[in-house]
């Protein structure tokens, strides 16, 4: 049994566990017009009782989707309206929660909420998965605060948090396997834990009671299953009146948003669907828009502004109603009422046009149908439903909504701009539908409007859009018959390190061969037996092999010369027998079954790969024709008549350092966050040659179809963002070397208006122009910010402080209140001896956010270098507060209890 612990606070964890159904808090949107009482009054029982509740709901969630597989199309529908039902109920609860144990005064009763989620022994660690979001939502609102108390609970519903995404990874394969829902053959797979688990939960909530609840009459009242679809349809009217995903052409979908606005998910959604140029409707709920009088006059909410920029965007606004209420059971003028106050908004909030309107759970009659018509309203229904409400894994709800879309050919999808899954989920949405070449749909002028795919011109997002990732890494340093290298080892580690941390590569899928390791026979049987196996390396994988050691050239009878990769078993006088030639890598490219391969070659004389030049240019839609193209790539160190240098910078090769400059994002040329093939080879082979003897080459081998491998950037956490007196930066001589690169190198700088051509050596030793990608679309304010303390940061790490200083106020300049950059920049002084000039941007870290640990740490340092121990005292006091167990807090301590002053790392 393993004890999961935050703070002082430990969940236990048990034997039968599975990652259950989150559902979602919506925010915690405070609705104008609540459909539930308040809590009579904030007590610990009150809330210990309200939690319990919402537990139970989640359960029998669990239980009604659980068999969804065995049921037929009447019981699926069945159940997922009584589950939507629930969940309503359930989000309601949880927003009754966030409203009482947010009042002043009620910090005792959030305390016993915490210790109920963190602690209770009868709980399995997936029903706290319940409280997720609610969690989210608790520590935003307690971020904020200025007291230490405040703080000190902030700080322990992260650490509530970080345990939770602990558990989300380690079930969330086994949850999408149940929550997929995907038609397979074969055999199944046994879960014994999830079927203990849910065993468990049958027992306490059978589904056949379940089905007999009064929420489930009241379904099968009012719901019935739709020819070839599989939303709710009421009894009665013709299908002419309501529009269906099933009017829409082939391969063609209509996307649609449910019950927001949303203070944060709607804008993130905004801006992927700008990336992807994907329009959009959004049904939006009165209550989160604003108030409206008996008078009918509006009193707009903080939401109508989020409704605006909706709007802006290019996308249509459309009526949910007023209040979410199951409008089924409503007599025709209470329907009336629903519906015309939430126009009322949508008007005051600028909507034009087709006017739409989707009744709250698919529940409607005949006459509330004839009560939304007379007010000019046309019904909206779907055929494609996420349930991203119930669903919590992103990867899950996307595979059901491409497996949905590919069984029908067409679809009106339901999707909820109220969770952050359904945010992190429509990314791997559209990057597959525009690879597959589907086109999107909006209602205008009475009619559905299809998109021409030329004109979906979709920009790249963060995700490379791969099944999975591949990889074998090989460093030989301790050769016998050959001479000893000093720093290929530390390369190949480096990169599989690289692979893993920045680039989501899974540990197992890493396979490394480091000295005696790298035989002959256990490359040949990585390549041949492992990348090669087509069940474990599928169609949509990528696949990156990296070799650091010895290669040699045999000349050919015939006067041509064959370049060899040396294992660590290999001797001298028989390369043919011993080593690895580079047309035995060429057929193992062209035998893995990935979709894309890319071999990177550092190595003496590797320069002999092969006949193909470089891929083709970046195409405007990128992201679809990358997807259908196989690409089989290769970069290597040298060419053929050059040795390549192993005494670099960093305990790195030059080729090696470079390459693991352009990974960690000098590689993305436009600043699009991926880094393609040809961007890494127009980064990294100019600046080598730059600053060493070598040219390096790049290209295509046999079976390239003009693919590009990417790598996706990642964001940086909190603490790589952090700077502190524990941040890391290039020793002199590659701080020295990095901006030289930067001055001599003749690849184009990142951000670059067009598409620039690049001269680097092809395979074949013959000079080649690779096209780099044209610049990304304009970012947003948030993104560009980002980008710009991304950008200080590494800039920081080079020494290269003026510059970092710049990209530090360009940040804060877009976003002023960009806590990270405040610190950033404060810290950037204070390594240069400048203290005074350091503490307001310190001060104005902690202002914007007050839980940020290591600011506080940095002001206190900042303080006590100019003498003012009291001030340094009460900063102290609050890093102490934040984070007891840091690395200097035990000095930090020592000092506030009398002893020697602390001595920061600078």
């Amino acid at each position: 049994m393993r004890i999961l612990c935050s703070m002082a606070r430990c969940w236990r964890r048990t034997p039968a566990l599975a990652l259950v159904i989150v559902l979602s808090l919506g925010g915690c949107q405070r609705a104008e017009a609540p459909t539930t009482a308040p809590l009579p009054q904030v007590t610990e029982a009150t809330v210990v009782q309200q939690a319990d509740a919402l537990l139970a709901l989640h359960r029998k969630v669990l239980v009604l989707m659980a068999d969804l597989r065995e049921d037929n199309e009447a019981q699926r529908l069945q159940a997922q309206a009584i589950g939507l039902q629930w969940f309503h109920q359930q989000r309601g609860l949880q927003q009754q929660l966030a409203e009482a144990v947010l009042r002043p005064g009620s910090e005792v009763a959030l305390d016993a909420l915490l210790t109920r989620i963190e602690s209770e022994p009868t709980w399995f660690d997936a029903d706290r998965l319940a409280f997720k979001e609610l969690l989210q939502h608790l520590a935003q609102e307690q971020r904020g605060s200025q007291q230490l108390t405040g703080i000190q609970r902030a700080k322990r519903i992260q650490d509530d948090l970080t345990a939770l995404a602990e558990v989300e990874q380690t079930y969330a394969a086994e949850l999408g396997a149940v929550m997929g829902r995907l038609e397979t053959r074969g055999i199944e797979l046994k879960r014994e834990r999830w079927d203990d688990y849910v065993a468990k939960l049958r027992a306490l909530y059978p589904r056949e009671q379940l089905l007999r609840d009064p929420a489930a009459l009241l379904a099968l009242e009012v719901l019935a299953p739709l020819p070839g679809g599989s939303a709710p349809a009421l009894r009665g009217p013709a299908p002419e009146r309501e529009l269906f995903g099933a009017q829409l052409p082939p391969k063609t979908l209509l996307l649609s948003f449910d019950d927001g606005p949303h203070g944060r998910y709607t804008d993130q959604i905004l801006e992927i669907l700008q990336r992807h140029q994907a329009p959009a409707v959004f049904f939006q709920l009165g209550q989160n828009l604003g108030k409206v009088d008996a008078e009918g006059k509006v009193s707009p909410g903080p939401g109508l502004k989020v409704a605006q920029r909706v709007l802006a965007a290019g996308h249509q606004l459309a009526n949910h109603s007023f209040s979410h209420g199951l409008m089924s059971k409503f007599e025709p003028p209470k329907v009336r009422q629903e519906a015309a106050a939430t126009e009322a908004l949508l008007t005051a909030a600028g909507r034009q046009g087709d006017a739409l309107f989707r009744f709250p759970y698919g529940a409607r009659t005949e006459a509330g149908l004839s009560a939304v018509e007379a007010l000019k309203l046309r019904s909206m229904m779907w055929n494609v439903d996420s349930l991203d409400w119930a669903d919590p894994i992103p990867k899950s709800i996307a595979a059901r909504v491409l497996a949905e879309l590919n069984k029908r050919q067409r679809g009106i999808v339901l999707f909820h701009d109220i969770h952050a899954r359904t945010v992190e989920a429509l990314p791997l949405v559209l990057e597959q539908l525009q690879a597959d070449g589907w086109r999107f749909a909006r209602w205008q002028g009475g009619q559905f409007v299809v998109s021409d795919p030329a004109t979906q011109a979709p920009a790249l997002s963060g995700n490379s859009g791969y099944r999975d990732s591949h990889a074998l890494v090989i460093g030989i340093d301790d050769y016998a018959q050959w001479p000893k290298l000093a720093h290929a080892k530390r390369d190949a580690q480096a990169v599989a390190d690289t692979l893993k941390q920045q680039f989501g590569f899974k540990a197992e899928n890493v396979e490394l061969l480091l000295d005696g390791q790298a035989t002959r026979a256990a490359i040949l049987r990585a390549l041949n037996q492992r990348l090669a196996d087509a069940k474990r390396v599928q169609r949509d994988d990528r696949v990156f092999v990296f070799f650091a050691g010895h290669g040699s050239t045999r000349r050919l009878p015939s006067g041509r010369e064959v370049g060899y990769i040396v294992p660590v078993d290999a001797g001298p006088d028989d390369l043919q027998a011993g080593a690895i030639s580079m047309p035995q890598l060429q057929e193992v490219a062209e035998a893995i079954s990935a979709k894309h391969a890319l071999l990177v070659i550092d190595a003496c004389y590797s320069g002999l790969g092969l006949t193909r030049a470089g891929g083709n240019a970046a195409s405007q839609n990128f992201v679809r024709d990358n997807a259908r193209r196989v690409a089989r790539q290769m970069m290597t160190a040298g060419g053929a008549d050059q040795q390549v240098a192993d005494d670099g910078p960093g305990g790195h090769s030059v080729f090696t350092w470079t390459l693991l400059q352009a990974l960690g994002g000098k590689g993305d040329l436009n600043g699009d966050g991926l880094i393609t093939g040809t961007e890494l080879a127009a980064y990294v082979a100019p600046a080598v040659a730059a600053i060493a003897q070598q040219t390096p080459a790049f290209g295509s081998l046999p079976g390239s179809q003009g693919g590009e491998f990417v790598f996706a950037l990642r964001a940086p956490d909190a603490a790589e963002q952090t700077l502190s007196g524990d941040s890391r930066q290039l020793d002199a001589q590659a701080s020295a070397l990095a901006q030289k690169v930067d001055r001599l190198r003749s690849a184009p700088a990142a951000g670059a208006a067009s598409a620039v051509e690049v001269a680097v050596a092809g395979l074949d030793g013959k000079p080649q122009a690779l096209s780099t990608p044209a610049e990304a679309p304009a970012l947003s304010p948030r993104q560009a910010a980002q980008r710009a303390n991304d950008r200080g940061l590494q800039l920081y790490r080079e020494r290269r402080y003026a510059e970092a200083e710049a990209a530090f106020l360009q940040a804060l300049s877009l976003q002023p209140r960009f806590s990270l950059a405040a610190n950033n920049l404060g810290f950037l002084f204070y390594k240069q001896g400048q203290a005074a000039k350091a503490v307001p941007w310190f001060e104005q870290a902690v202002d914007a956010d007050p839980a940020r640990a290591l600011a506080w740490l940095n002001l206190g340092d900042a303080r006590l270098l100019m003498g003012d121990e009291a001030l340094a005292e009460v900063a102290y006091q609050r890093y102490l507060a934040l984070t007891p167990q840091h690395s200097r807090a035990a000095e930090v301590r020592a000092w506030l209890a009398g002893g020697p002053k602390p001595k920061p790392p600078v």
